[in-house]
């Protein structure tokens, strides 16, 4: 049995990689122009070549690892939260991301260093996440309907926020509806290139840390038996999702649901253990948002796109209500 199970999982390892490579190419291939993908070993002075180095690898590959970055915050904080509707989306953590980043763009503080609309995204995602731990905890337990509530508050005050801010600055309303709608379009190696020391960062200690969510699973008085200090570890994950969560939107928008979807979507393979869980999501996570963000550039014609956080949503919200559904029993 033991080895049936370690070969389904490494099945299932197989098959996302391939997956990640099949919509790595098909994203280089998609947009209003087709070009073949042997453009890339061409000169570098023709447009095709400019396009495909230019334009579409730095976007595939923000999108793959934003994706990766949100569904390893999500199964982070469902573990650690121990509840099954924890991410950064439902919890307004990437609201309080994006406001803070909205009123960087407001004052101009991006003219500053290339680091600064991260930095404050991080400081909002942060600050968001233990407003919410607070608004929703009660005797030191965190119940599922107090947490989604209190995401939905201050997602609904953030976005009050920015609608003023936008009033306040017609000149900047296109950016600031940027971080609301969530978009990789004219995302470049620039933006790559910020978002992507925060990547590592966190991610690398997530993967590092993973087998410690599996015992902060088991509750705080197992934890301390097994010589784990879980309010110090909880910290450090909440910060590490957080870190991820910001750096994310900082340079995408608001992408909802891929970190609710992908853990969710591996639980219904038997994936239980965060040992394989995380990495297992992070993959899975990188092939859904870059599978929406081809949708978002070949859905419309004419070299439209639609905003990828609109396509996360139509997958997400569904699936939302049904693990509402399955959990109402828990309210």
């Amino acid at each position: 049995m033991a080895r049936k199970i370690i070969s389904n999982k490494q099945v299932f390892y197989i098959l996302l990689l391939f997956c990640s490579c099949l919509l790595f190419i098909l994203s280089l291939w998609a947009g209003p122009v087709s070009i073949p993908l042997n453009y890339l070993f061409t000169s570098a002075n023709s447009t095709g070549h400019l396009i495909l180095m230019d334009i579409r690898l730095p976007r595939t590959i923000l999108a793959y690892l934003i994706g990766v970055a949100l569904s390893s915050s999500g199964a982070t904080l469902q573990a650690i939260l121990n509840n099954s509707l924890a991410e950064p989306f439902t919890l307004g953590i990437s609201s309080g991301a994006a406001f803070m980043a909205s009123l960087g763009l407001f004052f101009g503080f991006n003219m500053f260093s290339i680091y600064s609309l991260p930095i404050m995204s991080l400081f909002g995602a942060l600050i968001t996440l233990i407003f919410v731990l607070y608004l929703a905890s009660y005797q030191g337990e965190f119940r599922t309907e107090t947490l989604i509530l209190a995401g939905i508050v201050l997602t609904t005050f953030f976005s009050a926020l920015i609608s003023i801010l936008k009033s306040l600055d017609e000149e900047s309303v296109s950016s600031i509806v940027f971080w609301l709608m969530g978009s990789f379009a004219g995302r470049s190696w620039e933006e790559l290139k910020i978002f992507f020391p925060f990547f590592i960062f966190g991610f690398s200690l997530l993967l590092f840390f993973r087998k410690h969510l599996d015992i902060l699973t088991l509750g705080d008085i197992e934890a301390n038996n097994l010589g784990l200090n879980p309010h110090l570890f909880r910290m450090l994950f909440f910060v590490l999702t957080s870190f991820l969560a910001g750096a994310s939107v900082s340079v995408a928008g608001v992408i909802g649901f891929i970190g609710l979807v992908s853990p969710h979507l591996l639980r219904l393979l038997k994936i239980e253990s965060y040992v394989d869980l995380l990495p297992l999501s992070a993959l899975l996570g990188g092939c859904l948002t870059l599978g929406a963000d081809i949708l978002a550039r070949i859905i419309l014609s004419g070299g439209e796109e639609l905003p990828v956080g609109a396509l996360t949503a139509l997958l997400g919200g569904p699936f939302f209500c049904v693990l509402l559904l399955k959990n109402k029993k828990q309210f």
